[in-house]
């Protein structure tokens, strides 16, 4: 199962505001390294789907959020409890990496 992208502030600010656990890979299109993250994205979704919300955000297309978080390196996968960025993993990573940030908030 693909990890859905988010269309816009508005539903980035109410998954924020319902969601205790959030991962978001912040993306774009031309980005090569991006490219090779998605898949692993795509499998966190699908293994922890039960337990936490993983979605994808294109940041041509939500330059407003980019902003808001200062997000200036992409891939950048960012982690959100209870609303708040807990942590942020910016380029490249294995998806043991990612798997460790994401049950770290778990608990």
């Amino acid at each position: 199962m693909a990890a859905a992208y988010i269309q816009n502030e508005g539903e980035f600010d109410e998954l924020l505001s319902s969601e205790s656990l959030l991962v978001i890979d912040c993306t774009a299109a031309w980005c090569g390294p991006c490219k090779l993250v998605a898949p692993l994205i795509d499998q966190l979704a699908d293994e922890y789907s039960d337990r936490a919300k993983v979605l994808k955000l294109d940041l041509d297309a939500n330059r407003e959020i980019a902003n808001r978080y200062q997000i200036r390196s992409i891939p950048a996968v960012m982690f959100f409890k209870q609303g708040e960025v807990a942590e942020t993993l910016v380029g490249k990573k294995s998806y043991e990496e990612y798997v460790e940030v994401l049950t770290k908030y778990l608990a």
